[in-house]
């Protein structure tokens, strides 16, 4: 049984922009990165794992996104993947060091994403660089 704040969730997702949607999932992947820092600090490694895991999914969400028409595509899909193999490092080795750098990038690319949108009035344009 879906409740309201589910409803209200997916109907978000489904009526926002390309960049709206890129932008929430930098905020998610944030979201869960500071969490599993939490996780870590408080050894407890479960809550860690969960979320790690689910900032992983979500830059795999991004590297997906990329539209590799645009020749910055390669090097976001290169910072991605080293975004991923800290993350996952975080967690083996239950670190908050690696994921507190990904977490740094995290904030970093979202503002910059922000900004871009901003300056250019037309963040579809923007998004067609995540698709």
């Amino acid at each position: 049984m879906n409740t309201p704040h589910q409803a209200y969730q997916r109907n978000s997702v489904q009526t926002a922009s390309p960049a709206a949607l890129i932008f929430m999932l930098y905020d998610g992947a944030i979201r869960f990165t500071k969490a599993g820092i939490e996780g870590i600090k408080s050894r407890k490694y479960d809550v860690a794992n969960t979320n790690l895991k689910k900032a992983q999914s979500i830059v795999h969400e991004l590297i997906a996104s990329l539209n590799f028409d645009y020749p910055i595509s390669k090097n976001l899909a290169q910072v991605y993947e080293y975004l991923l193999h800290q993350l996952i490092q975080a967690n083996m080795k239950k670190d908050a060091n690696h994921a507190e750098e990904v977490l740094a990038h995290l904030e970093g690319l979202r503002d910059t994403w922000k900004q871009v949108a901003g300056k250019t009035g037309a963040p579809t344009e923007l998004a067609s660089i995540g698709r």
